[in-house]
């Protein structure tokens, strides 16, 4: 068996690898204890996301297509003028152009977002 590229080198190649290393990517701090990192294909993106403590992302919108999975912790979520908390497993889908905002509530948060087509502010 041929070792991955990451195997032989320890380093990631973009250009002949199919995995995404944990770690890599681009990382943007998008609002004050709120941090991404990102891996874009040809037409998604995928957003690693990190919330500290009570940080938040303040109400917003964009074109893009948005669906999420709660990895761990707990989120208080506005969608279109709809808010719920949720937590661990729950997931949530954010048309593009309907503004929405989100905070962590009782502790720290990790999430997955999917954004349809790539946020290129974020790649």
């Amino acid at each position: 068996m041929s070792k991955s590229p990451l195997e032989s080198t320890g380093e990631y190649v973009a250009s002949t690898s199919y995995f995404l290393p944990a770690g890599t990517g681009s990382r943007h701090a998008i609002f004050p204890g709120v941090e991404i990192r990102t891996h874009a294909g040809d037409d998604v993106m995928l957003s690693y996301v990190t919330l500290e403590p009570g940080s938040a992302v303040l109400e917003h919108a964009h074109p893009h297509e948005q669906m999420g999975i709660l990895i761990s912790g707990r989120l208080e979520f506005t969608i279109g003028g709809q808010t719920a908390v949720l937590s661990t497993g729950d997931m949530w889908r954010i048309p593009g152009g309907v503004p929405h905002s989100v905070r962590a509530v009782d502790g720290p948060a990790v999430a997955l977002d999917v954004f349809h087509p790539i946020r290129e502010d974020y790649r």
